[in-house]
């Protein structure tokens, strides 16, 4: 089980939709060669508070790659609570999710990617 959630801050530096694409892209790669189980992704929700094209981006690759099999799932910050499924399906893959500030607190701003 693992014991500490990978952190990767997608908007630092202020990078394009397609820059941060292939950070995610390489991450990816590079969580399944260090076998990590969950990560969580920082990408913003926009500077208006509507949206955010880097986490929409994020968020339909994700799907995609949860589609293709790449990924197992992905929780959006603002549904990682007690309450939601895939959350608690999350917890038995990484209880330190469980101590994530973020439980709770609805961050349209997150994403946790849960590995194959």
């Amino acid at each position: 089980m693992a014991s500490f959630v990978r952190e990767l801050n997608l908007e630092l530096g202020r990078p394009s939709v397609d820059e941060a694409l292939r950070r995610l892209d390489y991450e990816l790669a590079a969580a399944g060669m260090l076998r990590s189980k969950v990560f969580k992704l920082i990408h913003g929700y926009g500077s208006s508070g509507t949206g955010g094209k880097i986490r929409t981006a994020c968020r339909k690759q994700l799907q995609l790659y949860k589609e293709q099999g790449r990924i197992t799932d992905f929780i959006p910050g603002e549904s990682f609570t007690i309450f939601d499924a895939s959350t608690r399906r999350a917890f038995t893959v990484c209880a330190a999710l469980r101590e994530d500030r973020d439980l709770e607190r609805e961050n349209r701003g997150v994403t946790f990617v849960l590995m194959k």
